[in-house]
């Protein structure tokens, strides 16, 4: 079967071919993909190349937190891709934005404060987890609402941290 997954507003073709090997716009790559311990951690190794990465579900698609970036990204089967478009229904960049921890972990900084305006990309939370800091950035352009956290507090997995409106 093959899925479409938009990443930063580009799209990618994606087949899984077997077990071992998917297709990323009809370039086969080695792939092993294993769950941590039941966790949302789970271990990736793409053409020999070992990464550690954090996967959750979100009400707009998943969130994918690796080598200290964050990735928000959304997964359509053909079918699902083209029922959409014909329904006309596109990704919405409008309506409140919610920023949560992708893991447990320590909030180093927060660079914004609430009423700032933000551009898409732009840095929110500074999270430290598993002595790794990882930037939690916009994935719109916005005004910042509500911060529901501190620095120097520790937060859990899926916490509200802040919105964006």
């Amino acid at each position: 079967m093959k899925y479409i997954t938009t990443l930063d507003g580009k799209e990618y073709s994606i087949e899984i071919i077997d077990a071992h090997h998917v297709a990323i716009d009809g370039r086969v790559q080695e792939v092993d993909f294993e769950s941590i311990s039941g966790q949302p951690v789970f271990s990736l190794i793409v053409d020999g190349k070992s990464y550690e990465s954090y996967v959750y579900e979100t009400e707009e698609g998943w969130q994918v937190l690796t080598r200290g970036r964050q990735y928000n990204l959304t997964v359509e089967d053909e079918r699902e891709k083209r029922l959409r478009a014909a329904a006309g229904s596109g990704v919405a960049e409008s309506g409140e934005y919610h920023l949560k921890a992708p893991m447990p972990g320590l909030v180093v900084s927060i660079p914004v404060k609430e009423g700032d305006k933000v551009e898409k990309g732009q840095v929110l939370v500074i999270l430290e987890s598993m002595k790794m800091q990882n930037e939690l950035k916009s994935p719109k352009a916005g005004v910042v609402g509500r911060i529901r956290v501190k620095q120097g507090e520790t937060v859990e997995q899926r916490q509200a941290l802040l919105s964006v409106q």
